[in-house]
């Protein structure tokens, strides 16, 4: 099992990113705890102080980095750029969502142990306002009642509670706002609540604006505060700190001054807020692009085809676009992706009705009240806007010598437009084209499910005739009921499918993967397999254990790379 083919690299980079967190988590907890400025402040504070800064800086960190697995068009100019041509590389930029929940989590981790510090920090702000705090934090205490005085504790009188100086302070309140929406943004980005309810999901994340404002003017408050370079060289800390009744009165003690620490958050997020920025304009900017629709197709199972042109519009094999109808939602932009090959001069997708938002999408471009039959029917429906196309995984199919398609029911629709594009390909003799073979599995769980798609694969295996050494067909049927299997076992003598009409049965139950497996590896026993896949999880994850079991750990024998789908 060579399972540093698939992992190798996602493991580096997931193990690098937590050794920079805690690399950056240590230096700034050491930094506070020997720093002499903090003296007072540690004398005051404790640990707590350590602890607040370093996860301060930990969050700072992940901040920096959570909204750049998100910039789309970063990641897809990045799979298109030189320096990311590397197959290693390039996987690691179709794992950008996992990328980013790891992030978040992050940033849950460090803004939890910050919150937890300076909870038990203002606590200890305020007990130091009692009589039995003793003497030097009564004196650090009291500074800043006089006008040449600077204070270092933000509490400035025993008669209050923790809670209500959090509540008066910018840094507190602002501190409550981030911790209530990074509580809603992460609830709401729960599988569950993402497949139940789609539209909770994206409009809690976008309160991420209300999280970089408050995180940005956070520190301005500078409740953390420290002596000044001129206090520290005048004011003789390690002497005075055990004679307190001497402060004011002796050359070598004079009051100690203090400054809070400047605000640092928007140093950290200012750039990559201003490629988001920019990622939002081109966005914004291409949903005002007009979209002419040429085609509206209803098929079986609840799918809905639809056919636009777009000026400019240039795409690839296995990339996916967003779509809005903003007689629908005018915030809500769903991804689907191209089921049109890059030769065609249309583009199309197949939406499946799964939820409120595609439902609707069906009842206004499927309306029994036009007629079809009319010119003016396509003119009557409403707008589309559409932004891409972006890169995925499976835009990688033709740069392999042998790939494997996998797709689960509506899960077939990177393909299909691979498919397509390979019989444009091995049509022109122009073109030189890598892949040698491909492996197709379609995996449904009832029969109508073929329907849509079956015309496609009986186009292409008729046009494909003759070039059964580039494309083979594995269709496996996982459910049926007493009168289809009637039916099947009628017909299962003649040379043409029952189901799909191709000369390709169809396989039924489910696929046996380690004999899938092991007889791809059998006919290739050299050189690099690309496994694309798209559909559940669970499946998932049995194909990509898959790859790594039948990966060979010889270099020079036969490896599977794994590629999801992930939008």
């Amino acid at each position: 099992m060579d399972w540093v083919v698939n992992e190798g690299m996602s493991v580096f980079v997931v193990l690098l990113w937590l050794g920079l967190n805690v690399l950056l988590f240590v230096l700034a907890f050491l930094s506070y705890t020997r720093d002499e400025a903090y003296t007072y402040t540690r004398a005051m504070l404790g640990s707590g102080l350590s602890w607040a800064r370093a996860s301060a800086a930990g969050a700072n960190l992940n901040c920096m980095a959570v909204l750049l697995p998100v910039s789309r068009n970063l990641i897809s100019f990045l799979r298109g750029s030189c320096a990311c041509q590397k197959r290693a590389l390039r996987k690691q930029l179709d794992k950008n969502i996992t990328f980013h929940r790891i992030v978040a989590y992050l940033i849950v981790v460090h803004s939890i142990i910050h919150i937890v510090a300076h909870l038990s920090n203002i606590e200890r702000y305020h007990e130091s306002q009692s009589l039995e705090a003793g003497d030097l934090l009564l004196k650090l205490s009291s500074l800043g009642e006089k006008c040449n005085e600077t204070y270092l504790n933000p509490v400035r009188t025993y008669n209050t509670t923790p809670m209500k100086e959090v509540l008066i302070n910018i840094s507190g309140i602002s501190g409550l706002v981030i911790a209530v929406v990074l509580v809603l943004m992460v609830t709401s980005s729960t599988e569950s609540v993402r497949r139940s309810s789609y539209e909770v999901f994206w409009l809690t994340h976008h309160f991420f604006v209300v999280f970089f404002i408050g995180l940005i003017i956070h520190g301005t408050g500078r409740i953390v505060r420290g002596q000044t370079p001129q206090s520290l060289s005048d004011h003789n800390v390690s002497y005075c700190k055990h004679h307190v009744d001497e402060w004011g009165n002796v050359p070598q003690c004079p009051l100690p001054h203090f400054t809070g620490n400047s605000p640092a958050s928007w140093k950290w997020v200012v750039g990559p807020l201003f490629i988001f920025v920019c990622e939002r304009i081109v966005r914004y900017y291409r949903s005002l692009q007009p979209v002419v629709l040429t085609k509206v197709v209803t098929h079986p199972s609840n799918v809905l085809e639809l056919q636009m042109k777009k000026k400019s519009f240039k795409m690839q094999s296995g990339q996916y676009i967003f779509l809005q109808c903003p007689m629908i939602s005018p915030l809500e932009w769903h991804p689907f992706t191209l089921t049109s090959a890059p030769e065609e001069d249309y583009l199309s997708v197949h939406v499946r009705i799964v939820g409120d938002w595609t439902a609707a999408l069906h009842a206004a471009f499927v309306d029994p009240r036009r007629d079809p039959g009319v010119s003016a029917y396509l003119t009557q429906l409403p707008r589309l806007a559409v932004d891409g196309p972006f890169g995925s995984a499976s835009s990688d199919v033709f740069q392999y010598r042998i790939s494997v398609c996998i797709g689960t029911g509506i899960g077939v629709t990177p393909f299909v437009s691979v498919l397509k594009s390979l019989w444009h390909k091995s049509c022109d003799s122009s073109m030189s084209l890598k892949l040698q073979k491909l492996y197709f599995f379609w995996i449904c769980r009832d029969k109508s499910a073929f329907e849509w798609f079956s015309d496609l694969l009986f186009s292409l295996e008729t046009q494909m005739t003759g070039k059964d050494d580039l494309l083979s067909f594995h269709i496996f049927l996982t459910g049926w009921d007493e009168v289809q299997a009637r039916h099947i076992s009628l017909h299962c003598g003649e040379q043409r499918d029952v189901i799909t009409g191709c000369r390709e049965k169809t396989f039924y139950g489910r696929p046996n993967w380690d004999q899938e497996f092991s007889n791809i590896a059998a006919a290739h026993p050299c050189g690099n397999i690309g496994v694309f896949f798209c559909g559940p999880k669970p499946l998932s994850k049995v194909l990509h254990r898959m790859c790594n079991l039948h990966s060979s750990p010889d270099p020079r024998g036969v490896h599977f790379y794994f590629n999801k789908e992930s939008y």
